[in-house]
């Protein structure tokens, strides 16, 4: 009689244990991973910043026939 209202339905304890095993594995996988592409990012920022500096310096040249003494930053 108690068979009939036992429910078998869930996860046992040790598959959810499997499954936060395999996600600590997943997730220590891809933080280096994620930290590495950030990196590349602020360098390829920088990267292109320093292009559009030289050249509005260039054409501050072009029109002036001088460099600037001083670069604004704002």
């Amino acid at each position: 009689m108690l068979n009939k209202f036992r429910s078998n339905k869930g996860f046992t304890l040790i598959e959810l244990l499997i499954v936060v095993a395999i996600i600590g594995i997943l997730a220590a996988i891809a933080i280096p991973q994620f930290s590495a592409y950030r990196a590349k990012a602020y360098n390829s920022a920088a990267n292109s910043d320093l292009k559009n500096l030289k050249t509005g310096m260039e054409a501050y040249m072009a029109d002036n026939q001088e460099y600037p003494v001083e670069v604004d930053y704002k």
